[in-house]
């Protein structure tokens, strides 16, 4: 009989690609998966460290889990990713339920921990930051059979001032463009149709493979060739290394999303400066500006910053003026999270709690009135569309929930057909016109070709 495995995946997109390694590793040997913790033998949470809310969900979750060995059939209590590498002592201290600490690079060194459990004895096993999985393992999607996410690089050398990812994650290091296709091709004769990039620096990739010289592009052109995939999205594309030949073949190359998801963090050059950005206000204007004079619409996304330490009224207003000058699609806010061990966490002059989330809700809220009239403005116009959900609706009808190919998982609005009829399944590709458009979501019927 199997033994039961239940586990939570906190934080990120690439959090998660660990997760789904660990539970192929545990599924190997002897471990099905249950969605009741109640039941289960073994306990892995993947935590988050990245913001000082992520962690308190992370231990709140740990805390929560660690109740199912009095009230379940719990043995052991795995504590895995972020949290881990950083408050190992802390955490084996204050937390006697845990059983096993596993690194942000010791996914691979799970069976370890459990063989260490079983034997009654508690371990912590942190090294190998430097440790990138590959297409030789073992694997759980835990995402919709038809999307998947790829990792293609770990770590990041870019030193940002606000930021304890190099320090948990470790220097940047790609994977070959050869383990990244093998992975894509067994993906997709896995019926995968969209597959979705992702690593710290999506832009860096294969900077550390290629003396310096970033190698996306010609990934792209290897992974198009792959049959069965239909969409390919990119996340978190970084300014610095986002060339003219990377913008042409996204909008020349029909299997890649028109989509670009650029984090900036903020637009002030002096708070650029502070937070170690490599790049002005000037620089990203600039890239914005070719990226707009694209010959096709290309979706534009990133995520700001507010109250990041000594952020002055001035600085924010500049930004809020920016926000509204360049009318992004979509845009995640956060409030500058003050960060242990980190040099803009050091600062004294640390901006009040109140101050920045008064400058979140204003922020947003200029950011949502600019959504619904860029979707307003897609109503009448054609896209195609993936079918996630199925539902019934009124008046016996079918209620279809998806997202456009220019909204990406997880992060965006949704895309709604009000009566689909029988038609339709998850993971189909549909043509659709907009009909209506709201501040995150949209409304639409098939087009029948």
């Amino acid at each position: 009989m199997s033994k039961l495995l239940g586990y939570i995946s906190l934080g990120c997109a690439k959090n998660l690609v660990d997760t789904e390694v660990m539970l192929g590793l545990l599924k190997d040997n002897g471990y099905a998966i249950t969605e009741n913790l109640s039941e289960a033998d073994l306990i892995v949470i993947n935590t988050c460290t990245f913001i000082e809310k992520a962690k308190v969900e992370s231990i709140n979750t740990i805390l929560e889990a660690a109740q199912y060995k009095d009230i379940g059939r719990c043995k052991g209590l795995i504590v895995a990713g972020c949290l881990s590498q950083q408050y190992q002592d802390e955490l084996f201290t204050e937390i006697p339920e845990i059983d096993a600490l596993i690194g942000t690079g010791a996914w691979d060194q799970i069976m370890v921990a459990v063989d260490a459990i079983e034997h009654g004895n508690r371990s912590c096993i942190m090294e190998n930051i430097t440790n990138i999985y590959d297409e030789r393992m073992p694997r759980i999607q835990t995402t919709p059979r038809y999307s998947a996410y790829v990792k293609i690089a770990e770590g990041c050398n870019n030193g940002c001032t606000f930021c304890i990812i190099p320090k948990v994650r470790g220097a940047f290091r790609s994977r070959t463009i050869e383990s990244i296709k093998t992975e894509v091709e067994r993906l997709a004769t896995s019926g995968v149709k969209e597959i979705v990039l992702i690593a710290q620096d999506t832009t860096s990739y294969g900077i550390d493979l290629n003396d310096g010289k970033p190698l996306l592009t010609t990934l792209l052109k290897e992974l198009t060739t792959v049959e069965g995939i239909e969409w390919i999205r990119m996340l978190y594309l970084y300014p610095t290394f986002f060339s003219d030949e990377l913008l042409d073949i996204i909008v020349n190359e029909p299997k890649l999303c028109k989509y670009v998801d650029i984090p900036l963090q903020h637009i002030n050059n002096d708070i650029l400066k502070q937070m170690n950005r490599r790049d002005s206000r000037e620089d990203i204007e600039r890239l914005l500006k070719t990226i707009r004079n694209a010959p096709i619409h290309v979706t534009l996304r990133t995520s700001i910053i507010v109250g990041f330490p000594g952020e002055t009224d001035e600085q924010f207003a500049e930004l809020c003026e920016f926000v509204k000058d360049i009318k992004f699609d979509n845009m995640g806010v956060f409030t500058y999270s003050q960060e242990e061990g980190t040099v803009a966490g050091a600062r004294e002059d640390q901006v009040p709690e109140e101050v920045k989330e008064e400058r979140y809700h204003t922020l947003m809220s200029i950011q949502a009135a600019i959504s619904e009239e860029n979707n307003r403005e897609l109503e009448g116009s054609i896209d195609y569309a993936m079918v996630e959900e199925l539902e019934e609706g009124d008046h016996n009808t079918v209620l279809a929930k998806g997202r456009l190919k220019s909204q990406a998982p997880d992060v965006d609005g949704s895309m709604y057909i009000e009566d689909c009829g029988n038609r339709l399944k998850p993971g189909d590709i549909i043509k659709v016109q907009v009909n209506q458009g709201f501040a995150y979501d949209v409304v639409a019927t098939i087009v029948e070709d």
